[in-house]
């Protein structure tokens, strides 16, 4: 039997029409004990197919992350390297890993993956997001669509002579033209974010504009599969179409309804039961059943079924069971199968490529000019309207949907799939490095006076970006924000940044788009995490005063998430920005690492801030000693050694202190007769090849800065009551955490100064078994788990970069800020 398959197998090599036979009952093997090669059954062989297209597929994603290519890239250059276009040449790799016997099981598998993914994007879009969206974003989306789509028209003339005679011109229109002028919506969100042009006034445009051509583009692939199934009857086509209607009312007026029924019946909070997961799973294989038997594609009917899936609770539980699996394991699969049945060597010919290259100039152009004549009607830059067209052009599911669909139906040759294969992986590879040209928003020429605390004055508004990764960071930081004094003399205008990891994953993307959605459910559990943030900020911004708050999302990867926070803090001109410490406490009153990306981040936003920086250690700053109730009153102390961080310490104290329910105690540290001050000379470097002056300091200049502020301080509150100021005097390392551990504990927080390098003997010692130096000496003191304490920490490192002549002191003297007795980089002056 084994040898009959294998000469059929070789008959058919040399034939067009292919037949290929095998015995039910070679599934599984007996095993190679037995003499059977487990090449010749199915699944074994399955199993080696999907395992060799996702180490293949894992290894371009590796090698194109650092060229920030989208993913779907790297899944068809996996399918092309084991196709024939490259190991498929040699035929013993090809018949023995990829037999013509496995290609009706390893397809069956890959569009079972692809049904399951289609339903998932639809459960995750918003077809309501579209009545919000403006005519701008209409009209570059259908700009975008009508020139590349005549390109479709001139390219099937140029190629019609290879076309199949039995479909007709207008169908294979169609299909050309659908391939070149849709835009990939999830594709485009990801490269958006490796861009950092979410947030941006042409991100939100793209993203609009790309969501309206995706839905037009699977209302014209329902339409080209219609006609492509049934061009020889024009009544059976008729009859398609309005089966496919009928179909879609049902799934809205029947299906939606009884899904909306199971929802009900499920109490809030509670997990849905098995059985109804079980149904609605059940029900996309049937609902791609009617919509292939009907005579349309199986992803349709998948597609409509999502749609109808509302938005909440159930599409969250949907999405989690089902996204990592399928886009993980099973998409890979149609994508590679794309690459399988690309054979490159079949574009030969000098008249081919010249084809070849002028489409992707053309259609490149068209989506290009059709933006550009929509950015001067309504104004905007030529630069910002060429970039939109560019992203416009980014490809992606739905162009390799209608690919496969048209190789199967015939619509394509070999020849043809191949050049649009190509054209399709180009046409998005060409996009990040050409957008990284000729769009580049200028944020380096941004300069603000008011960078540190100290320098701000305290009659004008006091501007933080606050920073969170989950919801447990909210209460601390409504209450720190409370404890920072809004007033009407001085109110808080506070940037909420929720922290969105950027993941493969289409459900975390989406987010992006629906940020600006009032009063409608979130679309997945990331989504509905932020609306949560969003939502307790709102509230406390009601019932403050003399407070705003402005709620962002920023969804990045974690190494280069501190560009966006940094990015941000410069646009809005902000003094501090608090992030949260990467650990947090347990029930024993240990502290645990919640996840060691934040510490990076941490470390990320010091080295490169436009301002002040905290890092908070919570220690139950929130819950029963809730500050905004007005309640209880908190004890904040400030722990003062000298330097730019500590006077910025002791500023935000200072203000901390002016509410009516903050008591604040300055503990200031002063060396013994037995302390020797030691202070390493600074030398004159080049940053970024320009010259610079640095200007050498010494203890004495810092010394007498901290005498000035301290003094200024002791004048203004040394009779308040609610002030206790006291000095200790200390010689080491040693005596310096013993003073420290003698404070009372009735502290709520503790603000300290990072240090910033800083070699005192009073801190000697401290660092030598330091866990988090980013943290400086007596904040990695206090936020360790030996620091019995149950304190929150706040350590704060000032603005010591880019200081200019005429920036103003406090008093209002000009002045050049002079560097600090530490390692980091001094102020420079330009000259």
């Amino acid at each position: 039997m084994e040898i009959n398959m294998r000469k059929m197998e070789e008959a058919t090599n040399k034939s067009d029409d292919y037949i290929v036979c095998y015995a039910p009952t070679m599934i599984t093997t007996n095993g190679v004990w037995q003499g059977d090669n487990p090449l010749d059954y199915s699944l074994p062989l399955f199993i080696l197919q999907l395992t060799l297209v996702v180490i293949a597929t894992r290894l371009f994603v590796f090698i194109l992350k650092p060229f920030r290519q989208p993913r779907v890239i790297a899944e068809v250059l996996g399918g092309l390297i084991l196709g024939p276009s490259v190991l498929g040449q040699n035929e013993t790799f090809a018949n023995a890993v990829f037999p013509l016997r496995s290609v009706m099981v390893i397809e069956t598998m890959a569009n079972i993956g692809l049904l399951y993914f289609l339903f998932l994007v639809g459960v995750e879009m918003d077809i309501t997001v579209m009545r919000s969206v403006g005519r701008k974003a209409v009209a570059s989306a259908v700009a975008g669509m009508i020139l590349p789509f005549l390109v479709g028209v001139a390219f099937s003339y140029l190629l019609a002579k290879k076309t199949d005679t039995h479909i007709n011109q207008g169908t294979y229109i169609l299909f050309l033209g659908v391939a070149l002028s849709v835009t990939a919506f999830p594709v485009l969100a990801r490269i958006l974010a490796e861009l950092k042009l979410v947030n941006t006034e042409l991100g939100k445009l793209a993203l609009s504009a790309a969501l309206i051509n995706d839905v037009c583009a699977w209302v014209l692939l329902a339409l080209a599969i219609a006609l492509a199934e049934n061009n020889a009857a024009s009544l059976a086509s008729l009859w398609v179409l309005l089966s496919g209607a009928a179909f879609v009312a049902f799934c809205i007026f029947a299906v939606r309804p009884a899904v909306e029924w199971l929802i009900r019946k499920t109490p809030e909070g509670e997990t849905f039961s098995e059985f109804y997961i079980s149904l609605i799973l059940a029900g996309v294989m049937v609902s791609g059943f009617i919509t292939d038997a009907i005579g349309t594609h199986s992803v349709f009917g998948a597609f409509v079924f999502g749609l109808v899936i509302p938005n909440g609770p159930l599409s969250f539980t949907l999405v989690e069971k089902l996204e990592d699996f399928v886009s993980g394991l099973l998409l890979p699969l149609f994508f590679a199968i794309s690459g399988l049945k690309t054979n490159l060597a079949l574009i030969n010919g000098s008249y081919t490529w010249a084809i070849l290259i002028l489409v992707i100039f053309l259609a490149c152009i068209g989506k290009i000019l059709g933006t550009l004549l929509i950015a001067m009607l309504y104004q905007m830059p030529i630069r910002e309207g060429a970039a939109l067209g560019l992203l416009m052009n980014t490809k992606g599911l739905v162009e390799m949907v209608v690919l496969n669909v048209g190789k199967d139906q015939k619509v394509f040759n070999e020849e043809s799939f191949a050049v649009m294969v190509v054209i399709t992986v180009i046409m998005t590879a060409i996009i990040v490095p050409a957008i990284s040209i000729i769009y580049r928003p200028s944020r380096s020429s941004i300069y603000y006076k008011r960078r540190t605390i100290e320098i701000s004055k305290s009659d004008t508004e006091f501007r933080l970006l606050v920073c969170i990764h989950t919801p447990r960071n909210v209460p601390t930081m409504i209450n720190l924000l409370e404890a920072s004094n809004p007033s009407k003399n001085s109110p808080i205008c506070a940037y909420v940044l929720h922290l969105v990891e950027l993941s493969g994953r289409t459900s975390a993307m989406l987010i992006v788009h629906n940020t600006a959605k009032q009063d409608l459910p979130a679309l997945n559990r990331t989504e509905a995490q932020s609306d949560h943030i969003i939502k307790a900020f709102e509230n406390y911004e009601q019932h403050a005063s003399f407070i705003a708050v402005q709620p962002l999302t920023a969804i990045s990867p974690y190494s280069t998430m501190h560009e966006d926070i940094c990015n941000l803090a410069a646009d809005k001109r902000v003094s501090l920005i608090i992030v949260p410490f990467h650990k947090q406490q347990t029930v024993d009153g240990g502290m645990e690492a919640t996840n060691m990306a934040y510490r990076a981040i941490n470390q990320n936003v010091l080295a490169n801030s436009p301002c002040s920086v905290g890092i908070l250690v919570d220690r139950g700053l929130s819950g029963s000693n809730r500050l905004a109730g007005n309640q209880v009153s908190h004890h904040v102390a400030v722990l003062f050694f000298g330097g730019p961080d500590d006077r910025e310490a002791l500023c935000y104290g200072w203000r901390m202190m002016e509410h009516p329910r903050i008591s604040l105690t300055i503990m200031r540290f002063l060396p013994g007769e037995q302390a020797e001050p030691s202070c390493p000379q600074q030398d004159s470097k080049n940053v970024d090849g320009q010259r610079m002056l640095t200007v050498q300091t010494d203890r004495d200049i810092q010394k007498k800065l901290d005498e000035k502020l301290i003094q200024e301080f002791r004048m203004s509150y040394g009779s308040d009551d609610a002030v206790d100021y006291v000095e200790k005097v200390v010689n080491n390392g040693e005596e310096t955490v013993a003073a420290i551990r003698s404070m009372d504990d009735v502290h709520d927080l503790f603000v300290v100064g990072r240090g910033q390098g800083m070699i005192s003997p009073l801190t000697a010692g401290l660092t030598d078994w330091s866990e988090c130096p980013e943290m400086g000496a007596i904040g990695d003191l206090l936020a360790s788990s030996d620091f019995a304490a149950t304190a929150s920490v706040l350590v704060v490192q000032q603005y010591v970069g880019q200081v200019y002549a005429g920036t103003e002191t406090p008093n209002g003297d000009d002045y050049i800020d002079f560097s600090h007795c530490s390692t980091s980089p001094a102020p420079k002056v330009y000259s």
